[in-house]
């Protein structure tokens, strides 16, 4: 025969079991939320911060010019033409940004992603922009920037140019469209890198997932055979089809790198020099 008042206890029990878990459920969910706005809040400093650069940088864009296909009897004279008439799509008050930040080396903006529209930085070592945004704040979003072994005029035969893969599509966090959204490539293959001397205009000639260590990161001393033969390859990891025409030692090349969430590998966009523009 049972005890009297075992039941109760047992029901106590039962109920002192079930506050304990829902305190320990109402806990996780607050350190849950807490976190996500924690998250969102940098997120918002960083994307704040930069917009406010861009509006003080930022003085003029121009309108796209609609250029007809050339005729092959005429490609030539149209080229030359085409050449001419093109004009920058962004001017940069690098006066402005120095003012700021005098690690500034360029401005990166991608025609196909209008959103890719940030200054560039060069920092004594590959740490210091990781997580320090432009004006020098602690922020996951970093700064983009230049590996610290790359000439500061985007004159070395490969120049990386580093930038993370935000969650809110901020810095290069939609790079990879270029791959998971075809008609990306197709709104423009071009992306631009602005400097005080002169604006650069780059032809993407590859787009592919690589590892860490691959022979993307490789830098060149200077024009070679070596080099040539890195062109060919890249153009071979390319996952989507581009047209890079004949490829020499020659040529100019920025690699534009972000994560991909796997620490083993990274997404990486390449483009060659096709234009060069006097800055105005």
């Amino acid at each position: 025969m049972a005890k009297k008042g075992s039941g109760k206890k047992k029901g106590r029990a039962g109920d002192v079991l079930l506050t304990l878990i829902l305190v320990i459920a109402i806990g996780v969910f607050g350190y849950a939320a807490y976190n996500l706005y924690h998250i969102y809040t940098e997120y918002k400093k960083g994307t704040d911060e930069y917009n406010s650069i861009e509006q003080m940088a930022v003085t003029e864009r121009a309108p796209d010019k609609v250029k007809e296909e050339p005729k092959e009897e005429d490609s030539d004279l149209v080229d030359m033409e085409e050449s001419a008439s093109l004009s920058a799509p962004l001017r940069i008050d690098f006066d402005a940004l120095t003012s700021v930040n005098d690690d500034v080396v360029g401005w990166i903006y991608v025609e196909a992603i209008d959103t890719i529209s940030y200054p560039v930085v060069k920092g004594e070592d590959n740490e210091e922009y990781l997580h320090n945004t432009y004006e020098g704040t602690y922020n996951f979003a970093g700064t983009i920037f230049i590996d610290c072994d790359n000439a500061r005029d985007f004159s070395d035969c490969n120049t990386l140019v580093y930038g993370h893969n935000m969650k809110n599509g901020s810095m290069f966090g939609q790079l990879k469209d270029f791959v998971k959204k075809p008609e990306t490539i197709e709104k423009s293959r071009y992306f631009w890198i602005f400097t005080p001397e002169k604006d650069y205009r780059y032809e993407i000639i590859s787009a592919y997932t690589t590892s860490v260590n691959s022979d993307t990161y490789t830098l060149f001393k200077g024009p070679g055979k070596e080099f040539e033969n890195y062109l060919s390859k890249i153009t071979g990891y390319s996952e989507i089809d581009t047209d890079p025409g004949t490829l020499t030692m020659m040529d100019r090349v920025v690699t534009l790198s972000t994560c991909t969430g796997n620490e083993a590998t990274r997404f990486v966009v390449q483009g060659k020099l096709v234009d060069e523009l006097n800055v105005v």
